[in-house]
């Protein structure tokens, strides 16, 4: 029985992939170097730090990680300016019927808790994740199991009574490494990405319930 459903942010509760991709070009631009959608697909999952620790090696770049990582941010805040996001389609049901279930909810996203906490108020969801850990909070991001594992430790549930939902197939490798059933959701705009470790594969977050999935034809992810 599931007793906690463990949600990946970006990709999963809003569709801030685009934004992401977006802010990492605008951010490449920025110290005179240009990458490509492909190659930042391949970092969905992974956290900020991790992911610009790499680049800034594999390119060069003058400045530190953390000049990085403060202009990706204001270039994020600057997209989303002034507008109010909406969650992906589902979600907010999703989170009331497990709120009304008694089902523990926790949040466990790769990005830093301040982009984190900034999503989280401009859709108004803040109030339903019990433990929110960010990419920032453990030792090693995605694909190793530590950001769940925190989350379970957080929310009092064993990692095997616990569901997680996830759009990266960094992010289904590190639920499984965790002992925690996974379902992989096909977002439109992660990229293209390796769900086949996941339980179950869907392509709306209106096929998921409290109890797992409802019943309707698996899908893969292409």
């Amino acid at each position: 029985m599931v007793k906690a459903v463990i949600f990946d942010m970006d990709g999963v509760i809003v569709d801030s992939e685009p934004i992401h991709f977006e802010s990492d070009r605008m951010t490449m631009k920025h110290y005179g170097k240009y990458i490509t959608d492909e190659e930042l697909s391949r970092y969905v999952g992974v956290s900020n730090p991790d992911m610009w620790a790499e680049l800034r090696e594999k390119y060069q770049l003058e400045a530190t990680v953390e000049e990085l990582l403060e202009t990706q941010f204001s270039y994020k805040k600057l997209l989303i300016g002034d507008r109010k996001l909406e969650p992906i389609d589902g979600i907010r049901e999703l989170l009331e019927q497990l709120k009304g279930g008694e089902v523990r909810i926790g949040l466990a996203s790769s990005s830093s808790r301040e982009f984190i906490e900034f999503m989280l108020s401009n859709l108004g969801l803040a109030g339903y994740f019990e433990v929110v850990i960010s990419g920032e909070e453990v030792q090693r991001g995605k694909p190793f199991p530590d950001i769940f594992l925190k989350a379970a430790q957080g929310l009092g549930v064993e990692p095997s009574d616990c569901m997680v939902i996830e759009d990266s197939g960094h992010g289904v490798k590190a639920a499984k490494r965790a002992g925690m059933r996974c379902v992989g959701f096909v977002s439109p705009n992660s990229g293209k990405q390796d769900l086949s470790s996941a339980d179950e594969v869907v392509c709306s977050i209106r096929q998921i319930n409290h109890w797992g999935i409802s019943k309707c034809d698996r899908i893969e992810a292409e």
